[in-house]
């Protein structure tokens, strides 16, 4: 019964390599996207710093939206951190698994003296975890800066309008 529940369990691993693979591509991509969105928002930042117009989505919200809260800017700028945040959190998770599942393999492969089997589950294993580490530190460089842009953002909207 041990071993035929443990076959299901490497079988039904194996089926999500595939899935996160693409997860791991997708949210890569996305992050270099984000990047250059990023990369945009300073520029806009430096060039508006004295009208605030573009670049500074926060005080721009509250101003658009006659805000005098500074909880309702908070819940905003949370929303617009939420992606890059779950993706700096969800990235080396996907990469832990996309490491873990071609193991198995290759550990067989090794029982099976197969050196070639060996190399290219871990080449799987290896390129995996390095992209999704990569995307999780581009993600959290980009949503940590923003954290502390958005807080400023808040403070100094809450002064212009008392």
């Amino acid at each position: 019964m041990t071993s035929m529940l443990e076959g299901l369990l490497y079988q039904v691993s194996n089926i999500f390599l595939t899935p996160v693979l693409i997860l791991i591509v997708v949210l890569f991509i996305y992050s270099i996207f984000e990047t250059g969105v990023f990369f945009g928002e300073i520029y806009n930042r430096k060039k508006n710093k004295k009208t605030k117009e573009k670049g500074y989505p926060v005080f721009n919200y509250g101003k658009n939206n006659n805000i005098t809260e500074g909880d309702d800017l908070e819940i905003y700028a949370f929303k617009k951190l939420e992606k890059t945040s779950i993706i700096t959190r969800v990235a080396p998770m996907l990469g832990l698994v996309a490491t873990m599942i071609p193991m198995g393999p290759a550990l067989k492969a090794l029982a099976n003296g197969n050196v070639q089997g060996i190399s290219e589950n871990l080449i799987v294993a290896f390129g995996a975890v390095i992209f999704a580490l990569l995307t999780s530190s581009f993600t959290f460089w980009i949503t940590s800066i923003r954290k502390r842009w958005y807080a400023t953002e808040i403070r100094d909207y809450l002064e212009d309008i008392k």
